[in-house]
């Protein structure tokens, strides 16, 4: 394995990646190898296998339930990014205690795997709940203690916090934080989701005023923090990856009903759940961040098209 020192000064590493042919997965392991990395992606699959050997990727076969596996694969590792995460448990089967459980013992197993070795493990987070509504979030936020598993999403920022915990156990660990809009073509999350509900209902809504706001990032900008998170970040880093502080969500619907050819039209606090079925929960947040602090630590620069601008480009609204 490389030794710590090599890797700050350039050399490469071998980087373990769960979820390497998920939506940031399929962006980061072509970053990692452009900058001279070898990958191994966690494979659950033959189309996700397939999908690794045709990138470039070597291939570990594997799931999140395969603890064994995915010790011994940490362990052969220079770092370790984790992105899977059982979306089918926690959405499809409504399960999300079940999910987030399997997503702690896998951040658990890979940390007893690098313990005391200075090796960079970076988990993926989100912005969202970590400030009070309306207050713009910065990376300092969200650091308090949550129980082991609580009750709903505060599960799985208790799993954040316990990778940072791991700094002190000789692990470089960082918690990369996502936008709740990480866009880019053929994104099928929340932007497709109020696309398609703006074509059935024949108009693009937004709750109230529409004045409420949600930070953005391009997949490839966060799929580049997620390397320098490996590369340079300190231990006990929390990074965000939006380049959008918040767009209002009036000018998101706005643009949405341009491309469609339908007004964009305000929906009240009450209708909204029937309007926007489980998304309704998320439309009406104001949920600003800032990533001021990423920025000044890594010299991260998003370069890719903002929220508005990417939406501009029609590839959302393709058949």
């Amino acid at each position: 394995m490389t030794d710590i020192n090599s890797i700050e000064k350039g050399h490469t590493m071998r980087v373990l990646v769960t979820g390497a042919t998920g939506w940031i997965g399929s962006a980061l392991v072509p970053e990692l190898l452009g900058a001279g990395h070898q990958v191994v992606g966690l494979a659950r699959s033959d189309a996700s296998a397939a999908a690794l050997a045709e990138a470039g990727a070597e291939v570990r076969r594997g799931s999140l339930d395969d603890l064994d596996v995915l010790g011994e694969a940490a362990a052969d590792s220079d770092g370790v990014v984790h992105l899977a995460f059982k979306h089918d448990v926690a959405f499809a089967q409504g399960d999300f205690l079940a999910a987030t459980a399997a997503d702690r013992r896998a951040v658990e197993t890979i940390g007893a795997a690098l313990a005391g070795s200075d090796r960079p493990f970076a988990i993926a987070s989100g912005t969202t709940g970590v400030a009070a509504p309306g207050r713009v979030a910065t990376e300092a936020d969200g650091l308090g203690t949550f129980p082991l598993v609580p009750e709903g999403p505060r599960a799985r920022q208790a799993t954040a916090l316990y990778t940072l915990s791991l700094a002190g156990t000789g692990v470089r660990s960082s918690v990369v934080r996502l936008a709740p809009t990480t866009h880019g073509d053929g994104d099928h999350g929340f932007l497709a989701t109020l696309i398609a509900v703006a074509r059935e209902k024949g108009f693009a809504g937004y709750v109230g005023d529409g004045a409420n706001r949600w930070p953005a990032g391009h997949r490839l900008d966060a799929a580049r923090l997620f390397r320098l998170a490996l590369e340079k970040a300190p231990a006990g880093s929390v990074l965000h990856a939006n380049a959008d502080e918040g767009v209002p969500l009036r000018e998101i619907a706005e643009v949405i009903g341009r491309h469609l050819g339908v007004p964009a039209r305000s929906v009240s606090p009450e209708d909204a759940p029937a309007h926007f079925g489980w998304l309704a929960a998320f439309v009406g947040s104001d949920v600003p961040a800032s990533s001021a602090a990423t920025r000044k630590l890594l010299g991260w620069e998003p370069t890719q098209p903002g929220l508005l601008e990417d939406l501009d480009k029609g590839h959302y609204f393709g058949a």
